[in-house]
């Protein structure tokens, strides 16, 4: 291949025999600076064709809003004007939450006693940074939720390491790895984190936790560390999560449970591009081929993308046909606390869309 960048050669002037010989070339105009080269991003693995699925679809329930009212570690406390207060472990935390398109229900007074204050970019992937109102806080804290210990970290993306309206779904799943009486696989897919392998595994379950962001695995090793659980059995595994499950299917493996929260727009490490519009029937479409023949649930959250639930929900139904089970639908959502721990306002965070098999 000929090397676009290189220049063209400006040796010594000919001898004049050889001038006379060959006209001397027309004058090149200057050749503006070279770019650095972008890098290309890998190869994406050839797409397979969507299986064409026989059958009944599942049976289905919707509309379903999964509350989580908080917990001992984790409270939203008000919520308002483009914002919201949450007390995380022992720090209390503003930051911004388009949904709160209403007024705030409690006094300045108390909003101006948090701990740390996110400023800069508003949108959901935005950058920006922390402020501290009363003294300058660690980038880390301990937090816990469901037995489960994991650090908190101020990021620059405005999220704090976990997600507390998962916690329905957490609910859920550590509830029926231990009532499965058998051994139970489950598979998180951008499993950021990890707070949720860390559940499943405590639980009893085989985990394979699949990240494509190596500081996101590192920190759920950091995670695993300070529970001091080491000997329970997660792969760690940092990898583009379509990559991974088409091997997965190629192999012929299975798991019972599958998770999958996947972000509206991301890269995977070797620059794989995903865009969950595009993307997701294909991935689930994989899913179900590698949902074991006992399986439990397939869960899937969907975050800052313009659709109903109803589109998720659908999806998910075609997907499971002749798989019998139910297929539910909705939105997740924060019950405000208030100062006092009286319900407030429901806070929509996300939408869901999960097969059960009984």
């Amino acid at each position: 291949m000929k090397d676009r960048n290189r220049r063209p050669k400006n040796g010594p002037a000919a001898p004049a025999r050889a001038r006379a010989e060959r006209p001397a070339a027309k004058a090149q105009p200057a050749r503006p600076p070279l770019a650095k080269k972008e890098q290309r991003p890998a190869p994406e693995a050839p797409a397979r064709p969507l299986m064409r699925r026989e059958g009944e679809k599942p049976a289905e329930r919707v509309p379903v809003i999964l509350e989580t009212a908080g917990s001992d570690q984790y409270r939203l406390i008000d919520s308002g004007a483009g914002e919201k207060l949450e007390q995380y472990g022992p720090y209390r935390i503003v930051r911004p939450e388009a949904q709160a398109l209403w007024q705030r229900s409690l006094p300045a007074s108390v909003w101006d006693k948090a701990d740390a204050v996110f400023t800069g970019d508003t949108d959901e992937d935005g950058m920006g940074r922390w402020k501290f109102p009363k003294a300058a806080l660690g980038e880390t804290w301990p937090m816990q939720l469901l037995g489960v210990d994991f650090h908190g970290r101020f990021t620059a993306f405005r999220h704090v390491g976990v997600f507390p309206e998962q916690l329905a779904h957490w609910r859920w799943m550590k509830e029926k790895v231990e009532t499965a009486g058998r051994p139970v696989k489950v598979l998180n897919l951008f499993g950021y984190t990890g707070v949720a392998s860390l559940v499943a595994a405590s639980a009893g379950a085989e985990v394979t936790h699949v990240d494509a962001s190596k500081k996101a695995i590192g920190w759920a090793r950091e995670n695993q560390a300070l529970g001091r659980m080491e000997k329970l059995p997660i792969r760690w595994i940092c990898e583009d999560a379509m990559k991974f499950i088409q091997r997965e299917e190629r192999r012929g493996s299975k798991y019972d449970i599958i998770l999958t929260d996947p972000p509206k727009f991301g890269r995977g490490p070797n620059g794989e591009v995903w865009h969950l519009f595009d993307h997701l029937p294909l991935m689930l479409d994989i899913c179900r081929e590698i949902l074991s023949p006992k399986a439990i649930g397939l869960v899937l959250t969907a975050y800052s993308i313009r659709a109903s639930f109803y589109s998720i929900h659908e999806l998910t139904r075609e997907t499971m046909r002749g798989a019998g089970g139910t297929v539910e639908s909705g939105e997740l959502v924060i019950r405000e606390s208030g100062e006092g721990r009286d319900a407030g306002r429901a806070l929509s965070t996300s939408l869901f869309s999960r097969w059960i098999s009984t």
